[in-house]
């Protein structure tokens, strides 16, 4: 995939996707809360990091040398 293709999937995903990810991971927090009431606040700081980080996984190589000039 060249650059430029790269560059335009890349803005797309982060206009797009990353607002429906936030909207996706928001719900799993609630219903976490409602399926098993309030955690203790480590293991919701975890949850939180979790879902922070995980979303880059299968977008890692897609945003790897965006940066860069062609």
């Amino acid at each position: 995939m060249d650059l430029k293709t790269r560059k335009r999937l890349s803005i797309l995903v982060l206009v797009l996707g990353l607002p429906a990810y936030i909207i996706v991971a928001v719900t799993l927090a609630n219903w976490l809360d409602a399926r098993f009431g309030r955690q203790p606040i480590w293991i919701e700081l975890l949850v939180y990091i979790g879902l922070g980080i995980i979303w880059i996984l299968p977008l890692k190589r897609l945003f790897t040398g965006i940066g860069r000039d062609e």
